[in-house]
């Protein structure tokens, strides 16, 4: 079994959670922006109809109705969160759910006529899958909720129009997860992998050595971070900023890279020589 067909099975083990994951954010998203919206409107016929307040004063203390006050609601934070939370789970599970049960899996799979390394790179590639899918439909998600929010305030001096871009530059919190450039993709989601790499290798090393392996693989991450923290410390600590911000990102970069290599590697090595079936 090559790579590609490792990298089929696995993503067809987690389909489910992913379309679970999808339909979560999809509804809870659609009834927040039909909730909030509503809730805007209430308030403007309140104050405007009830109140007798004047449309321009209402205009100049409520403001108009932005995607941003939806985009800042639990409504629309809640499932990106849980989405964040549900990878972040599958990282551990993708290697654990091998080990359950009376006839492991595990064994099965190390098996395979292929190389070890090969389910290393499945699984890690898997998690980036679902990663950038989740994203990807989040993208898609966007202009289909501003449609419906402007269905729900069809008055235009009630409603703030933005684009998509207008709105990930203006949400900090949002351009984390949808980047503004080629360059802080790469960076955002180069550290996302660098991040999952490392965890699979203290995941292996707690397989291949068990209560020795849980130290091991705590230590390895912990060396880990504090390799690619080192340029930064030195930085504030001893150099006293001799670096360019620039000259610092590229070494940064190459420190990333080399931890990278080296997680690999260490996996590899695990999968192979200490992983026996």
């Amino acid at each position: 079994m090559n790579y590609l067909k490792l990298v089929n099975f696995e993503f067809n083990r987690v389909a489910k959670l992913f379309s679970v994951l999808l339909a979560i954010t999809f509804f809870v998203q659609i009834i927040g922006v039909i909730v909030v919206s509503k809730n805007y409107l209430n308030m403007a016929n309140e104050r405007i109809y009830e109140d007798l307040m004047p449309k321009a004063e209402f205009l100049e203390s409520w403001g108009q109705m932005s995607f941003i006050q939806i985009v800042r609601s639990a409504w629309f934070m809640g499932p990106i969160a849980l989405c964040v939370a549900g990878v972040g789970f599958y990282i551990f599970l993708i290697w654990y759910r091998d080990w359950v049960g009376k006839n492991t899996f595990v064994y099965r799979l190390l098996m395979l006529p292929t190389s070890r390394l090969n389910i290393f790179f499945s699984k890690i590639t898997t998690i980036m899958i679902m990663t950038f899918g989740l994203v990807a439909f989040q993208l898609i998600m966007l202009p289909f909720e501003m449609m419906v929010m402007k269905v729900m305030v069809p008055d235009d001096e009630f409603r703030n129009d933005m684009t998509v871009n207008e709105i990930v530059t203006n949400l900090p919190e949002l351009s984390i997860i949808i980047p503004g450039s080629m360059i802080e993709l790469i960076l955002y989601y180069g550290a996302g992998l660098l991040a999952v790499s490392i965890l699979f290798t203290a995941i292996l090393m707690e397989r291949s050595f068990r209560w020795k392996g849980i130290f091991a693989g705590l230590i390895y991450t912990v060396v880990a971070v504090v390799v690619l923290i080192s340029p930064l410390l030195l930085q504030e600590l001893v150099l006293d900023g001799f670096f360019y911000p620039i000259e610092l990102l590229v070494l940064e970069i190459i420190i990333g890279l080399i931890v990278l290599a080296a997680s690999i590697w260490m996996s590899g090595f695990l999968l192979t020589k200490k992983i026996t079936v």
